[in-house]
């Protein structure tokens, strides 16, 4: 097939630093690409990929200090696209609601993976309005504050199979907080927590400019804690190490959250996750455990109450084996799912989901005591 992968160009594909929806679109464009397709990427200059890139503009957005209004650029991506829609498939958005009104006007079947969250008063007008724009969930709640959305189906997203293992010979010593710094992902929950638990915490996560002045005035006083490390942004090298050398990843999230990629990274290098049940987490718990026998903190879904965090750290802290299982929704088989049948999808509504998209290796960690 010849598919074009059109992503936002906020990131570069993928990421020098922090970027969900970018890192996603890489996993699945190469994947597409060894799959034997004509994958065209329409991104920023400075992305990379095994298929052919299409730059948009020269840069990340985030990256360059110089661009103030990101609409520009995107239009312009948007027309780009535009002019040789005929030259492909199917057209595979990753920017929200903002090909609806262009690209239902042309003959090129085209979809949308909805990265975000889709809980805001104003979303609703664009859904009815486009209501026959396919679209797909990366989770089924993400699907609930908007069920008249043309759902075609749900696709978690995943790793690289080899992508991240857990690091040998790391013994887990900390709590870990991974991300971004903004009030619905609560990192100061995260600082309670860890004090309450009596361990030490490091938090790798970048702070935007829209989230400064939160940062500054909730987060950077708590940071005068010795307990409390803040690393900032991490490269996808250093995750390895840094979840690897964690006791618990702690995702006290206070919103809806459509995904969470964190949790499966966490996962794949053998590091328990505690996190509030909210949004996506009871479904990406739910895949984590559903073959195999795990420690009980492993798997935790707390409420919202740092004591019960607590409960579920001294869990994983009691004697005993811990049989750490790795969860992977690999990128192959995310590509398996959205290629050969995209067209499908496109003009027949399902949905349908491919069985084989979780990969699970048991393993024991050799510092499990």
């Amino acid at each position: 097939m010849r598919i074009a992968q059109i992503a936002p160009l906020h990131e570069a594909v993928p990421p020098k630093l922090y970027g969900g929806t970018e890192r996603v679109v890489s996993y699945l464009t190469e994947a597409l690409v060894e799959q034997g397709h004509d994958v065209t990427l329409f991104a920023s200059g400075d992305s990379h990929t095994s298929g052919r890139l299409e730059a948009a503009w020269p840069r990340a957005l985030r990256l360059d200090p110089s661009i103030r209004d990101w609409v520009a650029p995107h239009q312009l991506l948007l027309d780009k696209v535009r002019r040789v829609a005929h030259e492909f498939d199917v057209l595979h958005f990753h920017l929200d609601y903002l090909p609806f009104a262009l690209f239902s006007q042309l003959d090129t079947p085209f979809v949308t993976t909805l990265h975000g969250r889709l809980d805001l008063m104003e979303l609703r007008a664009i859904f009815d309005h486009f209501s026959h724009a396919p679209v797909i969930s990366i989770s089924d709640s993400q699907r609930q504050p908007l069920p008249q959305a043309n759902w075609l189906s749900t696709i978690y997203h995943g790793l690289p199979e080899n992508l991240l293992t857990p690091k040998p010979n790391t013994k887990p010593e900390y709590l870990a907080f991974l991300g971004r710094i903004c009030p619905e992902k609560r990192a100061d929950l995260a600082i309670r927590i860890a004090a309450e638990a009596g361990l030490p915490l490091k938090i790798a996560a970048k702070v935007d400019n829209v989230d400064r002045e939160y940062f500054e005035k909730q987060i950077e006083p708590l940071l005068k804690s010795t307990d409390v490390e803040f690393i900032g942004e991490i490269t996808e090298s250093q995750k390895q190490g840094f979840l690897s050398g964690a006791k618990a990843l702690l995702f006290p999230i206070d919103w809806s959250e459509p995904f969470g990629l964190v949790m499966i990274e966490s996962m794949a290098c053998g590091t328990p996750v505690i996190a509030f049940n909210r949004g996506s987490v009871p479904e990406v718990r739910g895949r984590a455990g559903r073959r195999g026998r795990a420690a009980t903190a492993k798997r935790t879904v707390a409420r919202r109450n740092p004591r019960t965090v607590r409960a579920a750290l001294h869990v994983e802290d009691d004697g005993g084996e811990l049989h750490r299982q790795l969860h992977r929704t690999a990128g192959q088989g995310k590509a398996l799912d959205l290629a050969p049948g995209c067209s499908t999808l496109i003009r027949e509504p399902s949905r349908r989901r491919f069985k084989g998209s979780v990969v699970i290796r048991p393993f024991w960690r050799a510092d499990a005591k």
